[in-house]
């Protein structure tokens, strides 16, 4: 230790305050002799940099840790009041470009504070665990940690985002868990030995520490990131499969997932009978599941999209102003209060597919196909129109209409839950 930093003290601070509580921490710099004398000798560098931070408007936003570090001249953990530097948007751009798989990533600090409000306001308060998929450079990453979330999973498929996340991991006391793991190849449809970025659901949370809860649970994790514009509508078959025969992540409880989606997508999920264009299948399917939600939308230009050659991709779009959507998807507590269950929902599942095999066809004529001379009975005791169009039922309406042929002894013979066997045998192994 030099003769000047063993005679001076250089930490009476006072005056700044907590941007949670308002709890008074630190303030005013001087720098004091060991005589009590107050000294105007020259100032070393990492102190004109101290009364740099210090005297700034935005000293709440300065990672402290730095300064720390500045001072001591070594690494030391961050406390959870402490706020992380956020790359240069340039700088993280650069990082994202370099993905050798085609992606999109949020490398805007403004957005990453969007989405992070989005997801919870109270973040700092919450219990959950979130998921961050892909957080790639982790302006993201970095966000959530700010806003005071306990416990970030960042689960990265790609090699070259993992040793920058995993040096974030090692200063955060546990806040912060990086797993080589993509989220979207959780459980994959294979007999080979599975390896990373792949990753069984069972392994992960067991890893984690994450144990199953009651579907009448709170929310136990949030999956927050961005469908791949190449595979969104099949995440979102995969997902609802797994979530009504609660497999997969579904297996742990009511896990929410915050994603930004194509808009159009997000338009074919909110559909509405009549509407023959986009009323579908995953509609219905995703409208009696959960509670769908649009928390923001986002110009495409505000992403960074890689193409896996290291230049700036493109998204494809038929929409004149597509946006990415930011969309809340709740599962709700009471979807499995009536005849439904996780055993048969895979026949509900088969059913609403077959229907909308031919969505302009009149329903009574589907199930005069499944159980002939059984359609009229089953519309009349659903007080439905007659005639009813298959596009033109409300989501409710399929839902009673599986009921009442779960109830139904000519139904239980038909070849609709022969056909079922079909897509169990392909799902379960994601049990």
């Amino acid at each position: 230790m030099s003769l000047w930093s063993s005679r001076f003290v250089s930490l009476i601070l006072r005056n700044f305050h907590c941007r949670r509580c308002g709890h008074q921490l630190l303030g005013q710099f001087r720098l004091y002799s060991s005589d009590g004398i107050v000294k105007r000798t020259a100032k070393s560098q990492p102190v004109q940099r101290l009364e740099k931070c210090m005297n700034v408007s935005a000293v709440t936003q300065t990672s402290l840790s730095t300064v720390a570090r500045m001072q001591k001249g070594q690494n030391r953990s961050l406390s959870r009041y402490e706020h992380l530097e956020f790359d240069d948007v340039e700088e993280a751009a650069e990082k994202a470009l370099a993905c050798p798989a085609v992606r999109q990533f949020i490398v805007n600090p403004d957005l990453a504070k969007t989405v992070v409000n989005c997801l919870d306001p109270n973040l700092a308060d919450s219990n959950a665990v979130i998921f961050e998929c892909n957080p790639g450079p982790g302006t993201l990453t970095k966000a959530l940690l700010n806003a005071g979330a306990q416990r970030v999973v960042a689960l990265e498929g790609e090699n070259n985002f993992l040793p920058e996340l995993q040096s974030l991991e090692n200063h955060l006391n546990g806040r912060l868990e990086v797993v080589h793991c993509d989220f979207f190849r959780l459980d994959p449809i294979t007999t080979r030995v599975i390896r990373p970025p792949a990753m069984c659901t069972t392994k992960l949370f067991h890893d984690l520490g994450i144990s199953e809860v009651s579907w009448n649970d709170d929310v136990p994790v949030k999956a927050v990131g961005l469908f791949g514009q190449t595979h969104e509508r099949n995440m979102l078959w995969k997902l609802v499969y797994a979530l009504y025969e609660r497999i997969s992540i579904y297996r742990y409880g009511r896990i929410e997932l915050v994603m930004f989606m194509s808009e159009k997508e997000y338009l074919k999920l909110i559909a509405q009978p009549g509407y023959i264009k986009n009323y579908r299948a995953l509609s219905v399917l995703w409208q009696i599941a959960c509670e769908i939600e649009l928390l923001h939308k986002e110009p495409l230009s505000s992403f960074v999209i890689s193409s896996g050659s290291g230049q700036l991709g493109v998204r494809k779009s038929k929409l004149p102003n597509d946006n990415l959507c930011l969309v809340r998807l709740t599962p709700h507590k009471n979807l499995f209060s009536g005849a439904l269950t996780p055993d048969n929902a895979m026949t509900f599942l088969v059913m609403i597919k077959q229907c909308f095999a031919k969505r302009s066809a009149k329903l009574v004529n589907r199930l005069n196909d499944w159980c002939p001379g059984c359609g009229p009975e089953i519309i009349k005791q659903l007080n439905l129109p007659p005639h009813i169009i298959v596009g033109h039922m409300f989501p409710e309406d399929f839902k009673r209409l599986f009921e009442a042929m779960e109830h139904s002894k000519e139904f239980g013979h038909s070849w609709l839950y022969n056909e079922v066997l079909v897509y169990t045998h392909r799902t379960e192994f994601l049990i």
